[in-house]
């Protein structure tokens, strides 16, 4: 068997999320589906990060172990070929070693938050962004942001779905700019809590606005109940930027 690392590009419009679900299409059926048109394999995807129905990868990671031989480049060519229409793309493929775990291996990940920030509403990026028409304060955001980074209890910004053993994550950067005419946020941690992201980008999106006072966010966090949470943005915005690993 060869473990191979892919790297995904998708839009999860279409899906019910990355994970297999019952009731609806995953980009991991579509990508098992695809391997095993290209090897009459049955192989298992497992992946760096789970993501929500709706929510986009620029540069998932993820494994599969497959029995014929086949060269990295001529595997990668193939899925992509097989996956079509979906809107998943293999960007990269190589060759890792067994012990080597595309979730378990991973030190890192960072997401990208975009907020359309416009009167007009989306056409291109309809469901690729959170479309905001009223004005947001990015600077203010961002002041209130870094209330958040460092190691703390998100129980504030954690889903009641999620399955994390404890609440508490580290939290490397929170980053609040301004690019034209789209608000763009970046968080960056080990690993993140159900939502977290989300409902992070939703309480500062809510000072952006003027509705919350920047010192809310701090306030919210030191609550520990999802009782004091402003606002869960929406995943249309959400997009899994990359994952890290001590071997890269």
């Amino acid at each position: 068997m060869t473990r191979f690392a892919l790297t995904l590009e998708f839009d999860g419009t279409p899906f019910m999320g990355l994970q297999r679900q019952a009731h609806g299409p995953s980009v991991q059926q579509a990508v098992e589906e695809a391997v095993e048109r290209v090897t009459g394999e049955q192989a298992i995807m497992h992946a760096a990060g789970r993501t929500d129905s709706g929510v986009h990868a620029l540069g998932m990671r993820v494994h599969i172990d497959v029995a014929k031989d086949i060269a990295p480049f001529r595997l990668m060519e193939a899925l992509n070929h097989h996956l079509r229409p979906d809107p998943v793309a293999v960007l990269d493929c190589v060759e890792k070693p067994d012990d080597w775990h595309a979730r378990f291996s991973c030190t890192g990940r960072s997401y990208l938050y975009r907020i359309a920030n416009r009167r007009a509403p989306l056409t291109l990026d309809a469901n690729r962004a959170w479309l905001v028409p009223q004005p947001l304060d990015a600077e203010a955001m961002h002041r209130a942001a870094q209330a958040l980074v460092g190691r703390h209890d998100f129980t504030t910004f954690r889903s009641v779905h999620c399955q994390a053993q404890s609440p508490v994550k580290t939290l490397d950067l929170l980053s609040v700019e301004r690019v034209g005419e789209e608000v763009h946020i970046r968080a960056a941690a080990r690993s993140f809590l159900h939502h977290q992201v989300r409902s992070m980008v939703g309480c500062l999106a809510l000072v952006g606005l003027g509705r919350w006072r920047e010192e809310q966010v701090a306030e919210a966090l030191a609550a520990r109940e999802r009782s004091a949470l402003g606002l869960n943005a929406p995943s249309a915005g959400l997009y899994f930027v990359r994952a890290l690993y001590p071997d890269e």
